[in-house]
């Protein structure tokens, strides 16, 4: 195996990356160390995945006071894509730029929107994405239509609408990557966490992988767990891989590392060497620091006298009190429907018994706050005695919770009174990112503006962890974009 480009990781980063590669004829492996995920029952079933753990990865990661915890990070051929909300929102532009926020300031990108401008259509594209850019007062300049119209509203979630809107809020279409009719064909079940087991979602094996794989000169090697990287000098020399109970060095004159914002980090760090005492790529220390993974809080908005029909529900979006809203004029952050929530998906989350459950289910809007967590270099990610430590400090929560208290009052007068909240448990790292930051100062960051690190020539890092802010959006369009803008990158340099 002589690959001219090597890509760990088949998630949104990396299948992205191979997509955009692909033409150029390079030959290109693909590592994962998933497999591709198959049809099965349990696909479908709310009590496999939210009682049971069913697709949960038997690995364990443990936080700062050595707590075992089993983390919600999947390894599947698309990665996390497999069970992703399937959100796919551009960065605001002025998330590209430093900002005032009642938790602190952002530093802001070393490039604008307008840079990113262009990749993010061509993201789209690849992501199938369904939107509509109107009724949103944050919606940033853009050079081409959503591909496809927006997933249309069931009634209750149009009522939803209409009461906001009632309210003088500014309720717009949330850009999804769902073939809506496929996924309900497939069977009558809700989104957030679910598998995509048909192709119906807009994950990274069914876009980006998928258009990857239609060229020979691309392949993909599943059953690979990558250990370390090797490096001699300014180049990255060798991956050891284990598989098939085997371990073997492959190399390439490029290596592409996106396995994502934690596993990334993880395996430079794994990769000490005595030319290399605190892992690979990181001169700076930076690797593993300035771990974001937003402020989250799940809302179940009940009314025992009214029900909630829809099925999918999940098609609007706030941005009122995005770039405003706080005290002195500070970003709150975004709105959004999540999945729809059945009574054994609440019984599992929160340990109702079942009628409740089903009750509080049928007769509820369930909603989720977002809010934008702060780089701190002293919330990474670290290797210690062979595994992952998590050490999350949140940042930013007071201007959280404004934004959850305005969300309140917002269902609250849309004709939901009993509003339960419940923030997100650190052991779900589904909007990871910050780990190995990228900036034009090779003293404050790991890789530069084309994401190349800035200690290793021939080493890029194309995954979340890049991201210098995580804005209060979905990560999960930004990082195909940035993979599409790294392809063309490599192949100039080449």
């Amino acid at each position: 195996m002589q690959p001219d480009i090597l890509i760990i990781g088949s998630g949104m980063g990396g299948a992205t990356l191979a997509a955009g590669l692909a033409p150029s004829g390079r030959r290109i492996v693909i590592l994962e160390r998933g497999e591709r995920l198959a049809d099965s029952a349990e696909a479908r079933d709310p009590v496999a995945i939210f009682q049971r753990g069913h697709f949960k990865p038997k690995e364990t990661w443990r936080d700062a006071e050595g707590r075992a915890f089993n983390p919600g990070n999947y390894a599947f051929v698309g990665g996390n894509t497999k069970f992703y909300g399937a959100v796919l929102l551009r960065y605001r532009a002025a998330d590209f730029a430093p900002m005032r926020h009642m938790g602190g300031v952002t530093p802001g990108w070393p490039f604008g929107y307008e840079v990113m401008e262009p990749f993010y259509s061509r993201a789209e594209q690849l992501y199938r994405v369904r939107g509509d850019a109107a009724g949103d007062p944050t919606e940033p300049p853009r050079s081409a239509p959503y591909p496809f119209p927006p997933v249309p509203d069931e009634p209750d979630i149009a009522a939803l609408r209409a009461a906001f809107a009632a309210q003088g809020l500014h309720v717009s279409a949330l850009p999804l990557g769902v073939d809506i009719d496929a996924w309900l064909k497939r069977a009558p079940t809700t989104w957030d966490a679910f598998p995509d087991t048909t192709g119906a979602k807009s994950d990274a094996e069914s876009c980006g992988l998928a258009e990857a794989l239609r060229y020979p000169n691309v392949d993909l090697v599943t059953g690979a767990r990558v250990v370390r990287l090797l490096a001699e000098g300014r180049r990255v020399t060798g991956v050891e891989v284990e598989r098939g109970g085997r371990r073997e060095v492959i190399s390439a004159p490029v290596v592409c590392l996106c396995a994502g914002a934690v596993m990334s980090a993880a395996l430079l760090l794994a990769s000490v060497s005595a030319e290399n005492p605190r892992g690979l790529a990181n001169g700076s220390d930076q690797v593993g620091r300035n771990f974001m993974n937003h402020n989250l809080t799940g809302m179940v908005a009940w009314n025992p006298l009214r029900r909630n029909r829809s099925v999918y529900e999940k098609t609007i979006q706030i941005n009122d009190w995005y770039l405003t809203g706080g005290p002195g004029g500070e970003p709150l952050g975004n709105i959004q429907m999540l999945g729809r929530i059945t009574g054994p998906i609440l019984a599992g989350e929160a340990g109702l018994p079942l009628w409740l459950a089903r009750h509080v289910a049928d007769h509820s809007i369930h909603i989720m706050a977002m809010s934008e967590d702060l780089p701190d270099p002293d919330s990474r990610v670290m290797w210690r005695d062979g595994g992952v430590v998590l050490d999350w400090r949140r940042t930013n929560t007071e201007a959280h919770d404004l934004l959850v208290g305005r969300l309140k009052r917002a269902m609250r007068r849309a004709g939901w009174p009993i509003v339960l909240s419940r923030g997100f448990p650190k052991s779900k790292p589904s909007h990871q990112c910050g780990t190995a930051r990228m900036g034009e100062d090779p003293a404050a960051s790991v890789v530069d503006t084309d994401l190349r690190a800035h200690d290793l020539d021939n080493l890029f890092i194309v995954d979340a962890s890049v991201l210098p802010t995580s804005a209060a959006v979905n990560p999960s369009l930004t990082v195909a974009a940035l993979a599409l803008r790294a392809a063309d990158r490599i192949l100039r340099a080449e």
